[in-house]
């Protein structure tokens, strides 16, 4: 699974698939004076969910959040497109929406609970524990997908939503009605694009309501790389975090 590095700041957040650090302003406990903490996130972008076993998975990725210091693991997921993929494993391609939101549902349930059930068309399961749990109970999971139906699965159930490769206003549209439908506060969903060259397209983006940008590291998924080795990242946080910090 491909992971990331998730770096924020006050105006926008940076995701690499390096470890970078960037540093954010904190209110101080009395006299309400900022200080600043180092925040890195590990990420995936993303897992294929309908592909995995969901117990399995809510046990690695809370192992990783244990291991990474707690409060650290974002859980990029997508419902994949690829038929002969699901077919090489032995899943059925065409349930795996409602696989995948059934299997969200499971795992939260493994790290909310303190012994787990969960009962579903895919997975059912009683008195699990899981452990080392989640710090809160959860780890943020992050809907990916460019069609309306991952936009209104972000919607739902999603802490944050991935259109990967821009910011299309008709999806985040989506998104943002899936969400009221739902009952839920659209603003409460952090929106991860792919970043653009131009530093004036980032602030754009951000006044948009964009809280986070993926760096390519490589041309795979058919964006121009930005970074590809150590000193690119260096540079990239002289010329693009920096700018992004406060």
């Amino acid at each position: 699974m491909a992971a990331g590095v998730s770096v924020h700041s006050t105006k926008l957040a940076v995701l690499v698939c390096v470890v970078i650090g960037l540093r954010r302003p904190r209110l101080r406990a009395g006299n309400g004076s900022r200080s600043h903490e180092q925040a890195r996130w590990e990420a995936t972008a993303i897992l294929i969910l309908p592909q995995r076993n969901p117990v399995v998975t809510a046990k690695a990725v809370a192992t990783l959040d244990h291991l990474a210091g707690g409060r650290r693991v974002l859980l990029g997921i997508g419902v994949g497109w690829l038929a002969e993929e699901f077919a090489t494993l032995g899943v059925p391609f065409e349930d795996r929406g409602p696989r995948t939101d059934e299997y969200v549902a499971a795992m939260r349930a493994l790290w909310s609970q303190e012994r787990a059930s969960f009962s579903g068309r895919f997975v059912s399961f009683r008195d699990v524990f899981c452990r080392p749990r989640p710090a809160d109970g959860r780890v943020p999971i992050i809907v990916g997908g460019d069609t309306r139906a991952a936009a209104r699965r972000a919607g739902r159930l999603g802490d944050g939503y991935f259109p990967a490769r821009g910011a299309a206003p008709e999806l985040l549209d989506e998104m943002r009605r899936a969400a009221v439908e739902a009952g839920r506060n659209p603003d409460d969903i952090e929106i991860t694009v792919s970043a653009p060259t131009e530093p004036a397209e980032i602030e754009a983006l951000a006044r948009r309501g964009v809280k986070r940008v993926a760096v390519p590291v490589s041309a795979a998924a058919g964006l121009p790389a930005q970074v590809r080795t150590p000193d690119d990242v260096l540079r990239y946080g002289k010329t693009m975090i920096e700018r992004f910090r406060d």
